[in-house]
């Protein structure tokens, strides 16, 4: 058997916190979704200003890199490049997923919604950092 590790609520909080300051410091507006291994919901934030609908986009691209293990930018990409069976796949093919891996697991992900995709991304990426 395995040991992994497990994120906490107040994993949770710490990297929601790091995110919404790269956000605010960039005068951004975002959902903030962070989902365990399971790809079950620690934390959804919408920030105020935020558009309506990415409160229900950044659980998704959380979601999408449990299930994959890889940014969800990869799937982006491959609608992108004309693979459009992907779009059938159970993904949200949208950049702003990233996932959070100890120890070659995944452990869970941050996804980010609300402007540009690499712009989400960043602010994913940043609330990552922060564990």
């Amino acid at each position: 058997m395995k040991t992994i590790r497990i994120l906490t609520l107040e994993d949770a909080r710490k990297m929601a916190s790091a995110a919404e300051a790269e956000a605010r410091t960039q005068g951004w507006n975002v959902s903030i979704a962070i989902c365990d291994a399971g790809g079950h919901a620690l934390w959804l934030q919408r920030m105020d200003g935020a558009p309506l609908m990415s409160a229900m986009i950044a659980p998704e691209k959380a979601r999408t890199c449990v299930l994959s293990g890889k940014p969800s930018k990869v799937y982006e990409e491959m609608v992108n490049k004309g693979r459009y069976s992907a779009l059938s796949m159970p993904v949200t093919p949208l950049e702003g997923g990233e996932p959070i891996m100890e120890q070659g697991q995944v452990i869970g992900a941050v996804g980010v919604s609300g402007v540009q995709a690499a712009q989400d991304a960043q602010v994913a990426r940043a609330g990552i950092s922060a564990l």
